[in-house]
């Protein structure tokens, strides 16, 4: 789920033309999606030096292909759906926090759509 590539304003689809510097808006469905696997497609919302954004759908019966190991903080909420993460159920609302140098491999049975963070640095 980390973040790999950057984005900068006037390159992302989606970016309103609001956007000034230091800010970047984009409405999150006009991303484009990649498909991680099968059933899995992730949406990449821009990055800075600090942090980088994502969100990511699961249909049902889907797990992440590997096993996602942080160098950095992570965070995600879970928007939709039920993520099953390390044995627990994720519902609507849960805001999950994983620290440097843990690890994970979300799935669901029902579908998912969660909204995240990876922390890149600190100011």
């Amino acid at each position: 789920m980390t973040e790999q590539t950057e984005t900068t304003a006037g390159t992302t689809a989606g970016i309103t033309a609001g956007a000034t510097a230091g800010k970047t808006a984009l409405l999150v469905d006009d991303v484009e999606p990649l498909e991680v696997a099968p059933g899995i497609l992730r949406r990449r919302l821009g990055r800075t030096p600090y942090a980088s954004g994502w969100l990511i759908d699961f249909a049902p019966g889907t797990e992440w292909p590997d096993v996602d190991q942080h160098a950095t903080e992570e965070r995600y909420f879970v928007l939709s759906g039920e993520v099953i993460d390390g044995g627990e159920r994720h519902g609507p609302g849960t805001y999950v926090v994983f620290e440097p140098g843990t690890s994970h491999r979300p799935r669901t049975e029902t579908g998912a759509r969660m909204l995240g963070f990876t922390v890149l640095g600190r100011p």
